[in-house]
């Protein structure tokens, strides 16, 4: 079907190039200055079978926060962008991932209805260099860029990187879920209608 998308965006603080393939087979190609932030990306794009490039260039000598944004925002355009009208496709995902001792669970609706449903355990609040915080941020811009509904539970977890990659797979894999076409729908799954 081919589904791809290629979107540029530049301010004072970034330029951030994002190439987009709804349809490939997990191809992660990711630079973004900020090495965890590449392998949560990675996990993302590996088990949501995108093909995904990402090259990113920011004022993280400032701080992480607009590369990350950014970014963010430019991923939820190119999947906005790739599902045009969001004709055929299943709309819903969900998916519960174990990262060891940590459980997350992340569900979508790619209604053109953003929002953002964020729950991290209360006791991982490192304030390190990439944190549930700045995911956070990433998740928010991501959402409301690319016009859906995503909540985030993480249930349980005692190591960040463990939750926030149980966080970045789980995400993969739900999108993977409601961006695939669903041959019994000819138009957007909804019954106005429309999306």
């Amino acid at each position: 079907m081919g589904r791809k998308i290629d979107v540029f965006r530049k301010t004072n603080e970034t330029q951030i190039e994002i190439s987009l393939d709804l349809d490939g087979t997990g191809n992660a190609d990711i630079s973004t200055g900020i090495p965890f932030f590449d392998h949560m990306l990675t996990a993302f794009t590996v088990h949501g079978f995108f093909d995904l490039k990402v090259r990113a260039k920011g004022d993280i000598e400032v701080d992480l926060h607009h590369t990350i944004e950014d970014t963010g925002l430019v991923l939820g355009q190119a999947f906005y962008e790739a599902l045009e009208g969001k004709e055929g496709i299943q709309r819903f995902g969900d998916s519960c991932i174990p990262m060891d001792e940590a459980l997350s669970r992340v569900t979508v609706d790619l209604s053109n209805r953003p929002y953002l449903v964020y729950h991290f355990p209360e006791n991982l609040r490192s304030g390190g260099v990439f944190d549930a915080y700045l995911a956070r941020e990433f998740f928010q811009a991501f959402s409301v860029k690319g016009g859906f509904n995503l909540h985030i539970n993480s249930y349980y977890g005692e190591n960040e990187h463990h939750v926030l990659e149980s966080i970045f797979k789980a995400m993969g894999k739900s999108l993977n879920s409601a961006t695939r076409i669903n041959e019994n729908l000819s138009g957007p799954l909804s019954s106005k209608g429309s999306l």
